[in-house]
């Protein structure tokens, strides 16, 4: 499957049915376009099954109720939704994508409580989310933009509006020849990439951002589990931007990253190391066992 995302073959399950890909569509005035209420899930199927499938089919729910909307479907509807479309799809590998919206209806001002809850699951096959950085480490510029206080917006949802400051950073980014931005917190601590979690290793030892105003990715508590199952102390803690040179390697986390080396972020290098590049093997064992 290839070409622009409205312009495919395929089904997309969209409100209780599946429907042909090309007409799975919403009205211009969708109250989610205009006020981003709206709240989403990556998931990737290995082998035919997604990993930690029911954890993201729950999310979705917790992350609705945080910005006050109700899904009209159950986790176990929603997992049958999906099982649904990585059938009708023939896909095996892939990455699976749940988005829940408030729709058009009576309100199109800032209130919405009037219109329906709309819920779409739609799969396709998708690489490595940072290309080769897998082997050589990906770059990261820093971003000018701070992930917010949770007292400003509620940073454990998984919500479209909270990554508009992501896409600004990864424009940014990419205009300069990177892969990705690496982005402070409101106080200036190290916080994540615009779309994963980030770890360091120091002497051994593994250090990752308390996850006090970001999401605490799936794939993050994964890999924090198979660290301490192989001995490795993990450090979860606040860490200064300063700290960056000390650590000699870097990765990271995340449904799309999987686990990916970095090489580098801003005037820092780090060695696409033994811990980093065993760590990925483990997981992607450990997803596909």
């Amino acid at each position: 499957m290839a070409g622009a995302y409205d312009d495919r073959d395929g089904k997309i399950w969209m409100d209780g049915q599946l429907v042909d890909w090309r007409t799975a569509n919403v009205h211009i005035l969708t109250h989610a376009l205009h006020y981003a209420s709206s709240v989403f899930e990556g998931e990737r199927a290995y082998g035919g099954r997604i990993f930690l499938s029911r954890a993201h089919s729950q999310r979705l729910h917790d992350s609705a109720g945080m910005i006050d909307f109700e899904i009209p479907y159950s986790v176990d509807q929603i997992e049958a939704a999906k099982a649904a479309v990585l059938e009708a799809n023939g896909l095996s590998d892939a990455y699976v994508r749940a988005v829940a919206w408030r729709g058009a209806g009576e309100d199109m001002g800032v209130a919405s409580a009037r219109n329906p809850v709309r819920l779409a699951v739609a799969a396709w096959e998708w690489g490595a989310y940072y290309g080769d950085a897998k082997t050589r480490g990906a770059t990261l510029d820093i971003s000018r933009w701070r992930r917010p206080s949770p007292e400003t917006a509620p940073s454990q949802a998984k919500a479209a509006g909270l990554y508009m400051i992501c896409t600004m950073s990864k424009h940014a980014a990419e205009a300069k020849g990177c892969g990705d931005a690496l982005m402070f917190d409101y106080r200036g601590y190290v916080a994540e990439a615009t779309g994963a979690n980030i770890f360091f290793v120091r002497d051994g030892e593994v250090h990752t951002p308390t996850p006090d105003c970001f999401l605490d990715g799936l794939t993050r508590q994964t890999v924090i589990t198979l660290l301490k199952e192989r001995g490795i102390k993990v450090h979860e803690r606040y860490i200064m931007p300063e700290e960056l040179e000390d650590f000699q390697q870097c990765w990271l986390t995340g449904t799309a990253a999987e686990v990916t080396p970095v090489g580098r972020i801003g005037d820092y290098a780090f060695e696409v190391g033994d811990m980093a590049r065993d760590i990925a093997r483990a997981y992607e064992a450990h997803v596909r066992a």
